[in-house]
């Protein structure tokens, strides 16, 4: 029998650099959501990987900005126990781009704790010119000293082999830290309110999604497995911006509904009954805690 080995993992990086996006391509199932928009995940998601003998367990944390809000603080406190818990972090860059500041300061991070860590360099395939990655690459391999750096696509899976590789070789023996067959810790309904909150990332203005909190009411199955009848809720922060939610007789609405339904049948595997409402929660992210444990967010993440 062969020797099982496993490692928790933290995927972490500036806003919109494709940590979701890689996340979903080594699981080969959509957990997270992924958007063009900056600061689209919010919380730590968690997925899982098992292949073989090694069981990778991934953490997918919301990127690095400055924080404005009481959500922004929380997802700020995310990030840093997030790299403190694991055994391996992944920071994921852009290709041809410079060294942001925020980047510089999971550096530090990584130093501070002694953290094995892998550099990801990003989207190469959208370079046309790939020897601006041996510039990058100096600069980077100043700033810390990585247990590898993989140039990769999470849009194509090039590179994907290879970084895999690289983090089976960096998993310590144990035994696997949930079933084989787990892809992700997060309940159903957590899964199906994000299908639903991507939607309003793609679909809508850039102001109005990120002041969007979904919250799933009521999920039920009914004849044998075959239908889900769920009721979802979405809340804004204004008045107007339930106006643009909903469209001109109820357009937007009906086309946010209709995408989310379709991702969750994929998923789900079944038909499913989507009923979506829109509530006004004025300034719902700098209301506090209880607000945010109201919209969904993990009270455990508050206790630091």
């Amino acid at each position: 029998m062969m020797e099982r080995r496993s490692a928790f993992i933290a995927i972490v990086g500036r806003p919109n650099v494709g940590k979701s996006s890689l996340l979903n391509k080594l699981l080969g199932e959509k957990i997270a959501i992924v958007s063009s928009k900056p600061q689209t995940t919010r919380t730590r998601i968690m997925g899982v990987l098992t292949e073989e003998d090694t069981q990778l367990v991934f953490i997918d944390t919301p990127g690095l900005h400055k924080p404005r809000n009481d959500l922004d603080r929380y997802m700020l406190r995310s990030i840093n126990e997030s790299v403190a818990g694991v055994d391996l972090c992944v920071l994921v860059t852009e290709a041809d781009e410079p060294v942001a500041e925020e980047e510089k300061q999971l550096v530090e991070k990584f130093r501070s704790l002694d953290m094995p860590a892998v550099l990801v360099i990003n989207k190469i395939d959208t370079l046309q010119d790939k020897t601006v990655l041996a510039k990058q690459l100096a600069e980077w391999s100043v700033l810390y000293d990585f247990s590898a750096v993989v140039p990769c696509s999470a849009q194509t899976g090039d590179g994907l082999t290879a970084l895999k590789k690289e983090m089976r070789a960096l998993a310590a023996e144990g035994d696997f830290l949930f079933d084989e067959d787990t892809l992700t810790d997060q309940p159903e309904r957590v899964i199906a309110a994000e299908m639903i909150r991507e939607k309003l990332l793609r679909l809508l203005e850039r102001e109005v999604p990120h002041g969007t909190a979904v919250v799933v009411e009521r999920m039920k199955e009914r004849n044998d497995g075959a239908l889900i009848d769920m009721d979802a809720t979405i809340y804004c922060e204004r008045a107007s911006h339930k106006g643009i939610i909903i469209g001109k007789g109820g357009a937007m609405l009906k086309r946010i509904g209709t995408y989310a339904r379709q991702d969750m049948e994929r998923f789900f595997g079944c038909k499913v009954n989507l009923q979506i409402w829109v509530k006004v929660k004025e300034d719902w992210r700098s209301r506090g805690e209880g607000m945010l444990r109201v919209m969904g967010y993990d009270s455990s993440d508050f206790d630091s």
